[in-house]
């Protein structure tokens, strides 16, 4: 579970382990129409999607595979989202990444980039990988400013999931060159 940032916060967020107890306010994110604008697949109920996405994210724990963090807001004490460091198999190459889904109420008010930039500081600090990468549809341009904001580029376009995807990436030597620049 290296890959979790356990007791770990920012200005305006605390990051935990995610909890079963935390489906109900995550089942907004599902029934939103909103969230899958960008990702093509075939989608059952909300809330079976939600089951699988629990089943997923707690697969990753047990198994050293990263996963994402509950985002929790210090002002209000909600669920806002989930952020945190996978590790996914692009073009057959394992990678570190950066992922991060808010619930839409949350949206541009600088959450995403404020915990992606910790979950980048994160693994870069802690030696976790000298490469990070962000999974993003190509015509998801929020998600491509919290990657540009975070310091990343794109790297490649590619086919991931049945989805064309860029790969925003940022290198350890970049983060070293810029970090003062992109503190949160």
């Amino acid at each position: 579970m290296k890959y979790l940032l356990k007791n770990q916060e920012t200005e305006r967020i605390l990051f935990r382990k995610i909890r079963a107890s935390d489906f109900n306010d995550w089942l907004k994110f599902h029934k939103s129409p909103k969230t899958s604008l960008h990702w093509i697949s075939e989608l059952e109920s909300p809330e079976i999607e939600c089951e699988k996405w629990y089943k997923k994210q707690f697969f990753r724990y047990e198994n050293n595979l990263g996963g994402m963090n509950a985002l929790i807001e210090k002002e209000s004490g909600k669920l806002i989202g989930h952020c945190g460091l996978l590790i996914q198999s692009v073009d057959k190459i394992s990678e570190l990444e950066i992922a991060y889904s808010l619930l839409p109420e949350f949206w541009n008010k600088g959450f995403a980039t404020e915990s992606a930039k910790k979950c980048r500081d994160y693994a870069f600090e802690n030696n976790l990988s000298n490469s990070i990468i962000s999974i993003i549809s190509l015509s998801n341009k929020p998600s491509e400013r919290v990657a540009i904001k975070n310091g990343m580029k794109v790297s490649k376009m590619t086919e991931y999931n049945e989805n064309k995807v860029n790969i925003y990436r940022i290198e350890k030597t970049e983060w070293n060159k810029i970090k003062p620049m992109y503190a949160v």
